[in-house]
Parts: C-alpha cells; structure tokens; sequence
C-alpha cells in the first residue's frame, strides 16, 4: 500500500502557502521550486485542492491563500481532494471471479469486509491529523535542528 505522492506535495504546498502568508505571492512555480515538481503536477495539485475548497487562487498572476483555518483542514480532506477513488484505491482485489475456481468466485466477497474495516481505520487517522498539527510537526523539527 502507498499514498500517491500527490498527497505529500499537496502537504508540502499548504504548509509553504501558510508559512508565507502575506509575505510573497505563491505561485506554482514557486512551489515547484521548493519542492522539486514540475510547474503542471503543482497546477493539477492546486486545482484539485481549489475545487475542494481547501484554497483560493488568484486568477491570471496567481496567489495562492488557504479557505479554511490549518485546524480545519485534515490529512483526508486533502487526500480525497486528490484522490477520486479515495482509499479505495489504495487496497486493491484481483479480477478473478470468473474463473472456475470456488477461491476466486468469492475472493472479493470474503475481502470485502476486512478490507472495509481497514479503509476505515485509515480513514480515522486521516482524519485525526490537520494541517495544524503538521505545522506544529515542522517547528518542532526546526526547533530540534537549531
């Protein structure tokens, strides 16, 4: 299992428009600077988190500002503002019930609820981890290397 990268450059981008608040105009190619991503994947990642209400950008120059206070914003709500399939997605069954074989006409039966139960605890611990408490993570890191 893994998270689509996306999440950890969407991570990254929120922090950096937090971070720098009132004090430079974020612009994708900006943000593709600081975290080392082509200028079209940080596009197509603040559009996706513009459309889901995380941000507003600017039209024509630019500017990115976070919508909603970091308290209010979960590790979920960016991952599913990237990911359409959400954590569907990320636990995957094979295609096999036309097989004649008893195992695999019911594999994805017998998954089904062991797998919802982990998307579902995944999903409470996206959901217990903001966009805050990240920033708190980072000072911290700052504060423990100076």
């Amino acid at each position: 299992m893994q998270l689509s990268m996306k999440c950890s450059v969407a991570v990254h981008c929120l922090i950096f428009i937090h971070e720098t608040e009132n004090s430079v105009k974020v612009t994708s190619t900006l943000l593709s600077q600081s975290a080392g991503v082509n200028p079209v994947v940080i596009r197509n990642i603040l559009s996706a988190l513009k459309k889901a209400g995380i941000i507003t950008v600017a039209r024509g120059t630019g500017g990115a500002q976070l919508c909603r206070e970091p308290s209010e914003i979960t590790l979920y709500h960016i991952y599913s503002a990237l990911e359409p399939d959400g954590l569907s997605s990320i636990i995957g069954v094979h295609q096999c019930a036309e097989r004649a074989c008893p195992v695999a006409q019911n594999i994805q039966k017998v998954l089904q609820l062991p797998y919802h139960k982990i998307e579902n605890s995944i999903r409470a611990a996206m959901e217990s981890i903001t966009l805050e408490s990240m920033l708190g993570d980072r000072r911290r890191q700052i504060a423990k290397s100076e």
